[in-house]
């Protein structure tokens, strides 16, 4: 395993579409390896493999509820609204308050290919929408209501 550079906003790689994964392999499985330990050395909670340059449908998070590896996730289903400060790897520095949907449905495949379904609510569905946005190119300042200032007794 290895701690890969996180990309940051600026970087053409994080406005392009990531491709669909059609083979779990070695390569599949490295690369989540050094996303989580990548997103533990960096504090993150989530992570998309654009923001350590590759374009490919995979993502890993922990919101202190264990580690998720999501291969291919979509989001089948949202509801409601919540309006949460977010930050990101890939925007250091940076927070904002985003809309986003108060419970989502996800279908994905794990790191042996099989299917799973992840439903979340909260803090769960603003980290799956988030990290699924970045495989589409997109990032949570194109979404941003009003930027904050971070708490800095928090930090």
């Amino acid at each position: 395993m290895g701690i890969r550079k996180v990309l940051t906003d600026g970087d053409e790689t994080l406005r392009k579409k990531s491709r669909k994964v059609e083979k779990i392999d070695d390569r599949t499985i490295t690369l989540l390896d050094d996303m989580s330990e990548t997103m533990y050395a960096e504090n993150g909670v989530g992570l998309a493999a654009p923001q350590v340059g590759v374009l490919r449908r995979v993502i890993v998070m922990d919101i202190g509820e264990g580690l998720l590896e999501l291969i291919n996730p979509k989001i089948i289903s949202k509801k409601g609204a919540q309006i949460k400060a977010e930050g990101c790897l890939s925007v250091p520095d940076v927070f904002g308050e985003v809309k986003r949907p108060d419970s989502v449905v996800v279908s994905a495949m794990d790191r042996k290919g099989k299917k799973i379904r992840i439903e979340g609510s909260g803090l769960l569905a603003v980290c799956l929408c988030h990290e699924i946005d970045h495989l589409d190119g997109i990032l949570f300042t194109d979404k941003v209501i009003k930027y904050i200032e971070p708490d800095t007794d928090k930090i």
